[in-house]
C-alpha cells in the first residue's frame, strides 16, 4: 500500500468505516460521542485548561471513548451471550450424589472486571466469583459466565446492584438451581487538595448475592462454595466486618461536603455525560453525582499555587548552599505518595515518588515535606506520568544540585481499565540528572534503595 493509499485509508478510519462502497456512521460522529466531547471541553475550560494545548486537544475525544466502551452494557442483552451457549451434560447414574449437569457446583474464579462508580464516575475494579449448579443436565459454557458478569459492569454500578443484577441474570438466563456471585470490589481514595493524601489508597468492600440453592445464606452449598474460594485467599468471615463498615459509605466521595459554589456550567456538562450514557440524571442514586464528580476534578484545577512553591524553594535552596564541607553523601527519600489526573483521558493515576541525591554531610537533610510538597504540587495537576518525573526532578535539583535521580511509580486508571485490563499493573519512570546521568554505580546504589513497589490495586 503507498503513502497516499495509506493516507487516505487512515482518513476512512478516522472518518467512517468503508465496507464494499458502504459508508457507515464513524464513531465519532455519533450524537453521543459529539455531546460527551462538548461537555468535557467545558469542564476542561473550567479547570483553567487551554482546550487547543497539544497534550489535551484529543482529550474530549478520548475521555468519550474511554465512557462509552465503559459504559457499552447498557446496550448490551443477556440473551444474545447465553443463547446458544446451553450444553447438554450427563449427570451421575445410578449412583449417590451430584455430578455434571445434574447438580454440580460449577465455580469460575478470579474474573476481572471494571466498573464506573454511579457515585462519582470514577472507575473501581471487581474481583469478581460465579458460582452455580446446573439443571436439567444443561451447563453453560463457561466464558458466557465472564462475558454476562461484564454486561453489567460496563454500566455506573454500585457493589451489591451489581452483584444482584449478576446473579439475578444467570439464574432467569440459564435456569439452573441456584446461582452465586461474591465480588472484591476496590474504589479509589479522594485526596484532599492539602498536600496531605490518605496513604490509605483504597477502600475496599466484599459482597455476596445468591439465589436458588443460594437463597440461604447458612445452606451448606455456600460453605462448599466458599470453601473453594478460600484457595484463593478469600475469607468471608473474616471481611464481614469489611464489608458492613463501608456498606453506607462504600464510594468515599459520600463522605464529603458539596463544592462551595457549582460552576452550572460544569454540572450541566456532567449531567449531559450521563444522558449520553443512556442515564437518567435524575435517578434518586444520580442526583450528587455530578456534584461529587466536580469535587474530584476540582482538585485539579490550574491555580496559583507555583508562587506559593517557589517562595519556599527559594528559601530552601538558600539554607542548602549554606556549606564549607566537600564531602558528600547519596541521600534518599522514598515512597512520596502521589495523586493525579491523567491529561488524556480524565482519569486517575497515583503512586509513589522516590528520590535520590547528593548532599553535603555537613547540611542538614533537606526535609521531607519539601519533597513531598513538590510532589503533591506537580501530582495535582492533569498530568501525564513522563512530564511528572521530569518536573520533580528539575525542580528538586533547583535547590540541590545537579545530581538527582526520581524513580515514579504509578498505577494508571487508563491502563488498567481499558488498556490491559490486568490487576496489579503498574507503570515506572526515571529521570536522571547530573552524575546520576553518567554514573551506573551511582544509579545501581539508589534503585538498591528503592523498594518494591505495591500497586495501589492490590
Amino acid at each position: 500500500m503507498g503513502a497516499l493509499d495509506e493516507c487516505h485509508y487512515n482518513e476512512e478510519l478516522e472518518n467512517g468505516v468503508n465496507i464494499g462502497g458502504c459508508v457507515e456512521l464513524g464513531f465519532e460522529r455519533e450524537p453521543e460521542t459529539i455531546a460527551i466531547e462538548k461537555a468535557v471541553r467545558v469542564l476542561l475550560q473550567g479547570l483553567g485548561e487551554d482546550i487547543n494545548r497539544e497534550g489535551i486537544r484529543k482529550t474530549p475525544f478520548r475521555v468519550a471513548k474511554a465512557l462509552r466502551e465503559g459504559t457499552r452494557g447498557y446496550k448490551q442483552k443477556v440473551k444474545d451471550i447465553v443463547g446458544g451457549a446451553l450444553f447438554p451434560e450427563a449427570g451421575l447414574e445410578s449412583k449417590v450424589g451430584y455430578a455434571g449437569g445434574a447438580g454440580g457446583l460449577v465455580i469460575v474464579r478470579d474474573l476481572d472486571l471494571f466498573s464506573y462508580c454511579e457515585s462519582c464516575l470514577l472507575p473501581f475494579q471487581v474481583k469478581c466469583h460465579v458460582g452455580y449448579v446446573p439443571s436439567g443436565q444443561r451447563v453453560l459454557g463457561l466464558s458466557k459466565l465472564s462475558r454476562v458478569a461484564e454486561v453489567f459492569a460496563k454500566r455506573l454500578q454500585d457493589p451489591h446492584r451489581l452483584a444482584n443484577e449478576i446473579c439475578a441474570a444467570l439464574h432467569h438466563g440459564i435456569k439452573p438451581t441456584g446461582v452465586a456471585v461474591v465480588l472484591q470490589c476496590s474504589h479509589i481514595h479522594f485526596p484532599d487538595f492539602d498536600f496531605n493524601p490518605n496513604h490509605d489508597n483504597s477502600v475496599k468492600t466484599l459482597v455476596k448475592s445468591g439465589m436458588g440453592v443460594f437463597d440461604d445464606e447458612k445452606a451448606d452449598i455456600w460453605t462448599d462454595f466458599l470453601s473453594l474460594l478460600r484457595f484463593r485467599g478469600i475469607n468471608f468471615e473474616k471481611d464481614c466486618h469489611l464489608r458492613k463498615s463501608v456498606e453506607k459509605s462504600w464510594c468515599p466521595s459520600l463522605t464529603l461536603t458539596k463544592i462551595g459554589v457549582p460552576d452550572c456550567a460544569m454540572l450541566s456538562s456532567v449531567a449531559t455525560i450521563l444522558c449520553s450514557l443512556g442515564e437518567n440524571p435524575l435517578r434518586k442514586e444520580l442526583l450528587e453525582t455530578p456534584n461529587r464528580f466536580l469535587k474530584w476534578l476540582l482538585n485539579f484545577k490550574k491555580s496559583n499555587l507555583d508562587l506559593k512553591l517557589n517562595g519556599f524553594v527559594r528559601l530552601k535552596k538558600e539554607e542548602c548552599l549554606i556549606s564549607n564541607g566537600n564531602e558528600e553523601l547519596l541521600c534518599s527519600e522514598v515512597n512520596l505518595p502521589f495523586w493525579s489526573q491523567c491529561e488524556h483521558h480524565l482519569l486517575p493515576f497515583h503512586g509513589v515518588v522516590h528520590i535520590g541525591y547528593y548532599g553535603s554531610s555537613k547540611v542538614n537533610p533537606v526535609g521531607k515535606s519539601l519533597l513531598q510538597s513538590i510532589v503533591h504540587f506537580y501530582g495535582f495537576k492533569l498530568q501525564v506520568q513522563e512530564r511528572l518525573t521530569r518536573q520533580i526532578a528539575e525542580t528538586v535539583s533547583s535547590f540541590l544540585g545537579g545530581d538527582v535521580m526520581v524513580v515514579v511509580e504509578a498505577s494508571h486508571t487508563c491502563m488498567i481499565s481499558r488498556g490491559i485490563e490486568k490487576f496489579g499493573s503498574s507503570t515506572a519512570t526515571i529521570a536522571e540528572l547530573g552524575r546520576f546521568s553518567m554514573d551506573p554505580t551511582a544509579r545501581a546504589i539508589f534503585l538498591q534503595i528503592v523498594p518494591n513497589f505495591s500497586p495501589i490495586a492490590d
